[in-house]
């Protein structure tokens, strides 16, 4: 389980093609504090650490990621010189300053529109039709791993959603958001509350 709070932003230093793919990722983190076994999520996709070494601020460690998990999340994302955002699991007494999060991709969507607006950047992501009924303004969304706020959401003829988020001036520069143009995939992962209403929904039909 995760917030959504992005901790740090890593490299992907190398990636070998295994039965899975063994992916080493580079981190400004303490190697004493990442356990072998434990959870991080990688741009919003919880993988189990099974390999860290390096020093005090300059940590790696390496995660198998299935064909599975390749086939639904953004296309390049998993290449070397890569950035991604890094959150370790939730430990019992951590803030919760993001929302729950899964770290489970429910799709992958593409930035469509991305202005300035103040000092902050009015990005607006196009989602396929089966995330349309989950995404609602004013909740929550993880975007590559950051919570986020949906403020606005348009409805298209073929059942597909552009929804509109705020990106301060911080979240641009401590995640990897700020690197998002036009095109852009992302990874996307709707809130668990909207999940288990649909769920309760589908049963109800």
């Amino acid at each position: 389980m995760f917030t959504g709070i992005v901790t740090a932003v890593g490299t992907i230093e190398s990636v070998e093609q295994r039965g899975d793919m063994r992916v080493r990722v580079a981190c400004p983190w303490d190697p004493a504090r990442i356990v072998i076994g434990a959870s991080i999520a990688c741009a919003g996709v919880c993988l189990t650490v099974v390999e860290k070494g390096g020093e005090p601020g300059d940590a790696w460690f390496a995660v198998d990621v299935s064909a599975e998990t390749v086939s639904r999340t953004a296309r390049g994302m998993w290449t070397e010189g890569a950035r991604i955002n890094l959150e370790p699991s939730l430990r019992v007494g951590d803030e919760l300053g993001g929302h729950i999060v899964s770290g489970h991709v429910d799709a992958v969507g593409t930035v469509s529109d991305w202005e300035p607006e103040g000092d902050s950047m009015r990005v607006t992501i196009a989602a396929p039709a089966a995330l349309a009924p989950l995404i609602a303004a004013k909740g929550s969304i993880t975007v590559d791993g950051v919570s986020l706020t949906v403020n606005t959401v348009k409805d298209y003829p073929d059942g597909s959603v552009h929804f509109g988020l705020n990106l301060i001036p911080h979240t641009a520069e401590v995640t990897t958001l700020g690197e998002l143009a036009q095109g852009s995939e992302v990874n996307l992962e709707i809130d668990t509350v909207a999940r288990y209403l649909q769920r309760l929904e589908s049963l109800r039909a």
